[in-house]
Formats: C-alpha cells, structure tokens, sequence
C-alpha cells in the first residue's frame, strides 16, 4: 500500500505543476513613422560612333569604301568615303580598247605604270611612244627621259612596319587627348 500511496504522490506532484503555470494575456499598441530619402543615379554607356557602311552596288566602279569611328565618354566621330583604285581603272580602260582592236593604245595605257614599262623594256618590246613601235620607240624614249613613268619605290617590311607604328601612335595620341576632355 505503500507504494500505492507513492505513486499517487507521485502522479498528483506532477499533474498540480502542470497546472500551477499562470497565463498572462497582454495586448500590446505601438505605432512607427518611416520616412526615407533616395537618390538613384543610372550609369549607362555612351552613345556608339558607328563606321558607316561604304560599298559599292557592282564591282565594275573600281572605287574602294573606307571608313571608320572614333568613340569617347564625350564624343563621338565617324566618317567613311569612297576610294578610286587608279590601277583598276587602268587594266579596264586597256582592255576596253583592247577589245575594240586597239591594241598598241592598250598597251601604251598599260605602259603608263613604271613597272609595266620595265617589264616590256626587259622583254625587248618597248612601250609605244606617240605611235612609234620597236627601235624606233626605243630611240624616242631614249631622247624623253622625261616621259618615262617615275619609280615606284618597293616598300620593304621595315618600312611598312615603322609607317603602322607612327599611324598606331597618332591613333594613340588622339584617343587619349580625347578622353582627357
């Protein structure tokens, strides 16, 4: 019995702490004002300088397009034009005439480049002179020194690299310049 009498102490200790806790009921009111102030600021990339597109409809112009654009956060350039291939229009006109069985005004057309002159020269058939073949062209264009076509000057690679440099330092110079504005 007496365990009984323990376990029914036991069992009421535990069941009148369950029921001992308190409840509290509160209610609680609290009001906030929020006042904020922004500024939004929008990075966005220049305007772009776009190239225009300088082509021709046919091929048959002997005319070239170039063009190109320049950039800044400032300003921007873009210009193109059209560029005559005066060796383009050579070959045509000589051919032209040619065709139309005008063969020594062809190659007097021809041999108005340097290189093609030297070629005939070298070949043993010189360049026509005022309507004269042969020796007797030959004799004429030794009595005009001054009619012969100039040089051309063959660039070698140094010289091609050393003009790319001072075209790649201007190029430089300018960019620069330009966003120092």
């Amino acid at each position: 019995m007496n365990k009984f009498i323990f376990a029914v102490l036991i069992v009421l200790s535990t069941v009148s702490t369950a029921y001992s806790q308190t409840i509290v009921d509160t209610t609680t009111k609290s009001t906030s004002e929020v006042e904020t102030e922004g500024r939004t600021i929008v990075i966005s990339p220049p305007p772009s300088a776009i190239s225009p597109s300088v082509g021709s409809s046919t091929s048959d112009l002997c005319m070239a397009g170039v063009s190109g654009a320049v950039q800044t956060q400032i300003l921007g350039v873009s210009t193109g034009e059209m560029v005559r291939d005066e060796n383009c229009e050579r070959l045509k006109i000589s051919k032209t005439l040619y065709d139309m069985g005008m063969k020594v005004a062809a190659v007097s057309v021809l041999c108005q480049d340097r290189r093609v002159y030297d070629a005939m020269e070298m070949a043993g058939t010189p360049c026509p002179f005022l309507g004269k073949i042969g020796e007797q062209a030959t004799d004429e264009w030794k009595n005009n020194p001054g009619r012969i076509p100039p040089s051309e000057v063959v660039r070698t690679q140094e010289d091609v690299q050393e003009r790319n440099a001072k075209i790649g330092a201007g190029i430089g110079g300018l960019a620069l310049l330009l966003l120092l504005l």
